[in-house]
């Protein structure tokens, strides 16, 4: 928890300075979802990654959102029963056409296609609602990078933790540069003209991620 209330003044402060002091363009800048992301990747032993498994840990505020939307917890004590918690299941997995996932996967500069989600399980803890799915991937380990964003910035999503591989590969996570992911995002905004503020967003979410690369001894 301590790490999600970091993640929220690290992100806000900034975003909410520029709020109070520009055009109201810049008040749609700040992130509505936050989720702290755990990946792990699998790597067969001859090199080759064969997936990614993805948890989403969903901010308190936004699982009291979809609870309701759903029906459940309506005694709002954070406990789900048993059915509820099968309700739950799957809920941000049914993705539209055209949606990535808010993960990637780059080989060489070039993309890595990762398959549909498989759901492996939804919990609740402390009233947030953490989700757990696989990627399937075809290609090879050494050298990829990996990156959990939305590229419209409306969710952030926080990379916590280490990265766990299984596999013959290790995983380093270069940080973003927030302060240049900052300059970047009001630069962008503060050039977009007002006639166009309310159909145009700058895409600016993977300027906030984390990259990850695997090595691998091979």
């Amino acid at each position: 928890m301590g790490r999600y209330i970091t993640l929220m003044s690290m992100l806000r402060a900034p975003l909410l300075a520029l709020c109070l002091s520009a055009t109201p363009i810049i008040g749609q800048a700040h992130p509505h979802v936050f989720i702290d992301t755990t990946l792990r990747a699998v790597v067969d032993e001859d090199g080759t990654f064969k997936g990614l498994e993805v948890q989403w840990a969903y901010d308190d505020f936004y699982s009291l959102l979809i609870f309701a939307d759903l029906g459940v917890d309506s005694d709002g004590d954070g406990r789900l029963r048993p059915d509820e918690l099968q309700r739950l299941e799957g809920f941000d997995l049914e993705w539209v056409e055209g949606y990535e996932g808010d993960s990637y996967a780059r080989q060489g500069g070039q993309p890595v296609a990762l398959g549909p989600p498989q759901a492996r399980g939804t919990t609740v803890k402390d009233g947030r609602i953490i989700t757990t799915h696989f990627r399937a991937a075809e290609a090879p380990a050494a050298g990829l990078q990996i990156k959990a964003f939305d590229p419209t910035f409306y969710t952030a999503y926080a990379l916590v933790g280490q990265v766990e591989v299984d596999g013959p590969c290790t995983a380093v996570i270069e940080p973003a540069d927030l302060d240049a992911a900052y300059s970047r995002l009001e630069e962008l905004l503060f050039a977009t003209p007002e006639s166009e503020a309310t159909d145009y967003y700058p895409e600016v979410g993977e300027s906030f991620a984390d990259t990850v690369m695997l090595s691998c001894d091979q």
